[in-house]
């Protein structure tokens, strides 16, 4: 008799300031597509995406949080039942700010969902010279907040976000695949 295929469902919530990139992002790792010109997500969207993993059907659902202060009092509702979180932050020109609020966007998640895992993306490494980057508070941060990682990302070029995805997706599955 054949074995019987899995199926798992997993809902990742994608947080962070506005225009850090959190839709196109979602975009290119599931339409392999980018948009240049930015429109504002009003409350939340998500995104369903299938994908294969050791065999096992892995069904996503990508919420994607508006970073906007006025829909924050829908964010709780928004984060029911997350798996896991993606944090986006902007190394774009003028976007630093972004990533001094991550500890509030964790801590929100946190108190809502208790601990889960969380990975860092900083978005836009297109934009800047990497040389340039200073990663030393980013790495601190990643360690005090027991992220699973960080990465670089470009929704624009794709860099990063293949990799950034599969490690939160492989991560959720190892963590369901038991039980």
């Amino acid at each position: 008799m054949e074995e019987e295929e899995r199926g798992f469902v997993f809902k990742i919530t994608v947080i962070g300031d506005g225009a850090v990139g959190k839709t196109s992002l979602i975009k290119k790792y599931t339409q392999g597509s980018f948009q240049k010109d930015y429109i504002k997500t009003l409350g939340a969207q998500f995104s369903k995406y299938d994908e294969k993993i050791n065999g096992d059907n892995v069904k996503l659902f990508f919420w994607d949080i508006a970073g906007q202060a006025e829909f924050m009092f829908m964010r709780p509702t928004f984060y029911k039942g997350s798996k896991a979180a993606i944090i986006v932050f902007s190394h774009g020109p003028g976007e630093e700010e972004s990533f001094n609020h991550v500890k509030n966007w964790h801590d929100d998640i946190k108190q809502y969902c208790g601990d889960l895992p969380v990975i860092l993306f900083g978005n836009k490494i297109d934009l800047v010279d990497e040389k340039e980057l200073n990663d030393e508070p980013i790495k601190q941060l990643v360690k005090e907040r027991n992220f699973l990682g960080y990465y670089k990302t470009s929704a624009k070029t794709g860099e990063g976000v293949y990799e950034g995805f599969q490690t939160i997706i492989k991560e959720l599955h190892a963590r369901y695949k038991d039980m």
